[in-house]
């Protein structure tokens, strides 16, 4: 009875067009736009001690990013299209210490999980490339045309 009660709120919430009561006040949305032009680069960016995102993610891994193309420095618009999928996967959107993509390379000491083969490549929330990331996960910064 009680599962019949829930399927039923759960249609009629989605008949209505409107979020669960559950879904965080003002949910994120992930903005490709964004992610393109400050997200990806973090992907291929050179950190001392540690292999590039890249590296691993483009084979092997749950996250699977496209491989870049030979002497390329970025993605096509369809290969980012692509990473952009991939990337949803490991983010919950509004939630950034509940997305994979930010608590698996941070260090545990930081509030990272103690999981990620490539290492820990952000020892503290405050690295910029770990904010960029927070940001977007929380739906900001907006592109100017948003």
């Amino acid at each position: 009875m009680y599962t019949t009660v829930v399927c039923l709120a759960l249609m009629l919430v989605g008949l209505l067009g409107q979020q669960p009561a559950s879904a965080p006040a003002g949910s994120a949305s992930l903005n490709f736009d964004v992610f393109k032009t400050k997200i990806q680069p973090i992907f291929i960016a050179k950190r001392p001690g540690h292999a590039r995102c890249i590296s691993c993610h483009s084979a092997g891994t749950p996250l699977r990013l496209q491989p870049l193309p030979p002497g390329s420095a970025t993605w096509s618009d369809e290969d980012s299209r692509k990473n952009f999928q991939a990337v949803q996967r490991v983010v919950l959107p509004g939630v950034p210490l509940k997305s994979k993509l930010l608590i698996h390379p941070l260090a545990e000491a930081a509030g990272g999980d103690f999981f990620h083969n490539g290492g820990k490549h952000w020892s503290s929330q405050s690295d910029p490339e770990w904010q960029a990331l927070k940001a977007w996960v929380l739906g900001e910064p907006r592109t100017s045309g948003d």
